[in-house]
């Protein structure tokens, strides 16, 4: 599944939604990825590869992916930023967050906005590594991917690298899919915010051209590959 020095992947809480944790070997910095429950677990793992932390992301505001932020805030050495694509600005309300409360998920007496707004096409940087936002509105609004290929060239305009339509991915890339696309799934369209049509032109038009081998990390169960999803996504074909 990737390179885990780089990677790291476990569910977390009662939707056993995927954090995250992204990790420069050369420098040691790291990025959690949907901190959505069990701060004191995504903190135990921290300490134990001893990385420090740069900054929080998510892929979307859902509060399944992002109910451990600010306790994990509280207990860094250090501030960090959060990056959200602001499009999901209304799931970090009190009333949107309040959802989660019915599945055991914290609702803390002041929550955390996201302070560094993410955009389609910009690279996020932790230590030497370059991650290329893919924008994927359906699930909902704000909804992205990050798509990780080793040694990507590409300045910050966010142009198409040279390998995002090739036949083959580079060796070590891979996807992060969020819960726009899973293995065999997409997310649901259901909820406030949410798009069919949209979710479908996000997988169709920007997920399903990548290489075919290209390894995909979903927000909610394993992982697969655009060529696998393609092929038998029962939701949206690709070929």
């Amino acid at each position: 599944m990737g390179d885990e020095s780089v990677i790291e992947g476990f569910a977390v809480g009662e939707l056993d939604a995927n954090c995250y944790l992204i990790v420069c070997p050369r420098t040691q910095a790291a990025m959690v990825v949907d901190p959505g429950d069990e701060a004191e677990r995504i903190l135990a793992r921290i300490r134990e590869r001893g990385v420090t932390v740069a900054k929080i992301l998510h892929t979307h505001g859902h509060f399944d992916h992002i109910s451990a932020t600010e306790a994990l805030l509280a207990r860094l050495e250090a501030p960090v930023p959060v990056l959200a694509h602001p499009a999901d600005g209304y799931l970090y309300t009190r009333e949107a967050r309040r959802w989660g409360e019915q599945f055991g998920y914290p609702l803390p007496k002041s929550l955390s906005l996201p302070d560094s707004t993410i955009t389609d096409g910009m690279l996020v940087e932790v230590g030497t590594l370059r991650l290329r936002v893919i924008a994927t509105p359906g699930h909902t609004p704000g909804s992205i991917c990050l798509l990780y290929e080793p040694g990507d060239a590409e300045d910050a305009s966010g142009a198409s690298g040279a390998s995002a339509n090739a036949e083959e991915a580079r060796e070590g890339a891979w996807l992060l899919s969020g819960d726009t696309l899973f293995r065999r799934g997409i997310g649901r369209t259901d909820l406030p915010g949410g798009d069919e049509d949209a979710i479908y032109e996000s997988i169709l038009t920007r997920l399903y051209p990548l290489p075919a081998d290209l390894l995909v990390f979903p927000g909610h169960g394993g992982a697969t590959t655009i060529g696998e999803e393609r092929r038998m996504n029962p939701f949206v074909r690709g070929d």
